[in-house]
């Protein structure tokens, strides 16, 4: 019980919660830039209207950008070195980019009901802005994992340590 008090303790919190709140923005943001919804990313009339199965993709593919860039930017400041428990605060970050996926799309939902226009879901339930593709919700934590260990593998390889000297990675001494 003791290690897990102590792991409570030093649990970062705030990367759980800030990639969660930093999902309504995401979502507000793909509903203004995405087609089908506000569309001021092409502002092209024909892909104004959900009724056109050719907006679906690219409503799918704005999130999943929007999403990725968070991964990116999360990753950053996973990577700096400078946390007491990196794989606690790694893990927590991802399941804070996960929820901020999960807000983020119901928050697109939410801003499309709220400002939108009434559509006509009789014929597809894809005219309304929805996402089609699931597997997108898992770019933010898939993009954040792939950023931590490109970033962690750049800093390994220009010769960043964390405890140990000069030209050791991570503490452990070289192979005689």
């Amino acid at each position: 019980m003791t290690n897990f008090a102590r792991a409570a303790r030093w649990l970062p919190w705030s990367l759980l919660l800030v990639p969660a709140a930093a999902g309504v923005p995401a979502g507000i943001l793909w509903w203004l830039l995405a087609p089908g919804g506000l569309n001021l990313l092409t502002r092209d009339p024909a892909l104004a209207s959900g009724t056109v199965p050719m907006v679906w993709l690219p409503r799918d593919l704005t999130l999943a950008g929007i999403l990725v860039l968070a991964g990116c930017l999360l990753a950053v400041f996973l990577a700096d070195g400078k946390r007491p428990d990196p794989q606690a605060a790694l893990l927590t970050g991802l399941a804070g980019a996960l929820a901020g996926s999960v807000v983020a799309w119901g928050t697109g939902i939410l801003a499309a009901r709220l400002w939108g226009p009434a559509v006509d879901t009789s014929v597809n339930a894809s005219v309304a802005f929805s996402l089609r593709s699931w597997p997108v919700l898992l770019l933010w934590p898939a993009a954040t994992a792939v950023s931590v260990f490109v970033l962690e593998l750049v800093g390994v390889a220009n010769g960043k340590s964390d405890a140990g000297g000069a030209g050791t990675a991570g503490g452990l001494s070289p192979v005689k």
